[in-house]
């Protein structure tokens, strides 16, 4: 796959008659912009985030078909239809090459390699091959859900295109498994086999997974595999087929490619593993500020735990490290707003008809309403160096801090240095981090241990169930879908989007929480209403003795 700078492809994937649904066995000879190069390989990365996030939640095989459908639709089409094939095929390759590595950061001199250097690096290497591994099984769930949409004549295309060496069970045979079959089916609720349906006869530990269902009848160490059951062999040929193609392409690029193409491909396919595709939190539609009185209460509410952490720790210490000043510094500095709830409140009150007017009057006097609705937003470059000072000068002095530290912050809001506007970290890349001794940034669900992190989600307020939830699923490494359900379980509502980024979890936390004063507001408004409108009996007879 030859990748150029200009808009020009060869021939198209249909053209060469490849099945609609391809095994990717080899690299296309096709030139590909170099845009398209990163474009496509997002996209698909959107479909296997989403592919992820559904079986993380327990979708199951039914709801997993519809939104795998779905995600194909919304993030792999193309202008031209003829294409669709070529971007899939592309997309794949490419994202072979970002997930094959499992050495790819550790270009550490072993002349510094101390203790913790080697822990470090080691911690590199963990985080890789569990990328890899990701990989590997989100792609062969692609490759599972796409082939129970495909029909039986491709499927069949499909099986032929494997070579597989298994034959078919002859007339004979199946009269003399039939009854067992029969058994089977019924125990599974699937349709009782007839005189032409097709089995395959397969050793057992080709369908492991058919194996632990009891979902096959077994005989003389083989498995006897109906035609609907297919996926599961063709699924796990897939797989070994992908294991064995990222172990040579990791080879490959190790060995030349990355040093041939470190000044064009190298930077795109190093950046692609951390890559965050959902909404850009950089920049926001409406911005206002959030003023520093008011920081602590909005980050016990809104901030997830990551932030809290930090912030906890900026406070109980008054200094952090890099890496944490930059986690917690750009979060800070760009909080998306969920704007003006309280001024349209406001608006809408003032050009309603006199008694609710009245009410409003009422509604201002109370104590409890006069209290400020949150904003929730942006920290301002002044109020940041101010909230910084106030902190690192207590352990180190304003003078040093003005020294030492006062151009890095000035450097993420663009003021210095290149002037490059910084964005907040995803989720994806506070995973990716590796803290070492003395270090508070990452991801607490990744790096906390049990009991820490135990005690830290007791803190914030989960309840015991919801804990043991959050840690089953920081045991299976679904460290986001974990955030989810701390999310949910103190908000008190479910987040069907799920959480990838530290200022969704924010403005999605605003939101809830406006949304439950808003409706306060309202219930009292209502009420002054009705109190205003029928007072009560005792009212009414001083006014007419």
């Amino acid at each position: 796959m030859e990748i150029v700078r200009r808009p020009q492809l060869k021939s198209t994937a249909i053209d060469r008659g490849v099945p609609t649904l391809p095994l990717y066995r080899s690299a296309p000879s096709l030139e590909v912009r170099l845009e398209d190069f990163e474009l496509y390989a997002i996209d698909r990365l959107r479909v296997l985030t989403g592919i992820s996030d559904g079986l993380s939640r327990g979708k199951r095989p039914e709801e997993m078909e519809k939104l795998v459908a779905e995600l194909w639709k919304a993030n792999m089409r193309h202008p031209q239809a003829s294409e669709v094939m070529n971007k899939d095929i592309i997309s794949h390759f490419v994202l072979r090459l970002v997930y094959c590595r499992t050495y790819g950061l550790c270009a550490l001199s072993l002349d510094y390699c101390c203790f913790h250097f080697l822990a470090y690096r080691v911690r590199i290497l963990a985080h890789r091959e569990d990328l890899r591994k990701w990989f590997l099984s989100m792609e062969t769930a692609l490759f599972r859900y796409r082939f129970r949409l495909q029909t039986a004549e491709a499927q069949r295309a499909v099986l032929a295109e494997f070579q597989l060496p298994y034959k078919a069970v002859t007339t004979s045979e199946f009269e003399v498994i039939k009854d067992k079959l029969t058994l089977v089916a019924r125990s599974i609720n699937q349709t009782l086999p007839t005189a032409d349906a097709i089995f395959y006869k397969v050793p057992f530990q080709e369908v492991p997974e058919l194996v632990a269902g009891r979902r096959v009848f077994l005989s003389d160490g083989y498995a006897y595999v109906a035609m609907n059951q297919v996926v599961s062999l063709v699924a796990t040929q897939f797989r070994s087929l992908l294991s064995k193609a990222l172990t040579l392409t990791n080879r490959k690029w190790m060995s030349t490619i990355r040093e041939q193409e470190k000044d064009r491909l190298t930077p795109i396919v190093e950046a692609l593993s951390t890559s965050y595709v959902g909404p850009d939190y950089s920049v926001g539609r409406e911005f206002g500020e959030v003023s520093l009185k008011d920081i602590d209460n909005v980050a016990k509410s809104s901030f997830p735990l990551c932030m809290r952490h930090l912030f906890d720790k900026l406070r109980e210490d008054h200094h952090l490290k890099h890496w944490g000043r930059m986690q917690l510094g750009l979060f800070l500095k760009v909080l998306l707003n969920s704007i003006g709830l309280f001024m349209e409140f406001i608006w809408n009150i003032s050009k309603l008809p006199h008694p609710l007017t009245l009410a409003f009057t009422c509604y201002l006097s109370n104590p409890l309403m006069q209290q400020p609705m949150e904003l929730g937003v942006g920290l301002k470059l002044d109020d940041a160096l101010a909230f910084w000072k106030a902190e690192f000068s207590q352990k180190v002095g304003a003078e040093r801090f003005d020294k030492e530290y006062a151009y890095s912050i000035r450097h993420n809001y663009g003021k210095e240095g290149k002037r490059v506007d910084y964005t907040p970290y995803s989720c994806q890349k506070i995973i990716s981090l590796t803290p070492s001794v003395g270090d508070h940034h990452g991801c607490p669900y990744r790096h906390f241990s049990e009991e820490n992190l135990r005690a830290a989600l007791c803190k914030m307020g989960v309840n015991s169930g919801g804990v043991e939830d959050v840690m089953d699923k920081v045991r299976h490494k679904h460290y986001q879908l974990a955030c989810t359900l701390t999310f949910e379980a103190i908000h008190g509502c479910p987040n069907d989007a799920g959480i990838n980024h530290p200022n969704q979890y924010f403005s999605d936390s605003q939101k809830i929480l406006k949304s439950k004063v808003k409706c306060l507001r309202i219930s009292f408004l209502v009420t002054s209403v009705i109190d205003l409108e029928f007072p009560p009996i005792s009212t009414v007879h001083s006014l007419h003795p």
